[in-house]
């Protein structure tokens, strides 16, 4: 882990307060503090850039698992401006977790996301 170990957390902690966020006006807030104007989020279902296709792809996970919150898997483990990290959806009333994955983030010079490689490892049958 490198000295500044703390900017990937960091850039992490706000990436996951984006995907947490669900009024439009604070998830619009959170994707623009989290992401570069010309972000980038892939994963096996979507592969979108600039905050609006982002937050639409963050509210549409939101309609698809209300009551549920990412949180982080693990620890953050970065090395110049890359990190990776696992992470679970889970549902608040049971602490159930019907999905997981992995993702890796790529950081501009201010610690914002310019692109995030996302992969699913659970997911509901």
């Amino acid at each position: 882990m490198s000295a500044n170990s703390d900017r990937y957390e960091t850039a992490v902690t706000r990436y996951l307060e984006a995907w947490n966020t669900g009024e439009p006006d604070a998830l619009a807030k959170a994707v623009a503090a989290a992401w570069t104007a010309d972000g980038r989020y892939t994963d096996p279902l979507a592969d979108v850039s600039g905050h609006e296709q982002i937050a639409a792809v963050i509210a549409a996970a939101h309609e698809q698992f209300p009551g549920f919150a990412f949180r982080l898997l693990g620890t953050v483990d970065g090395h110049h401006d890359t990190a990776r990290f696992g992470w679970e959806l889970v549902a608040e009333a049971d602490g159930s977790a019907p999905v997981a994955g992995f993702d890796v983030v790529v950081l501009d010079a201010e610690d914002r996301i310019r692109i995030v490689h996302g992969f699913l490892d659970r997911v509901p049958a």
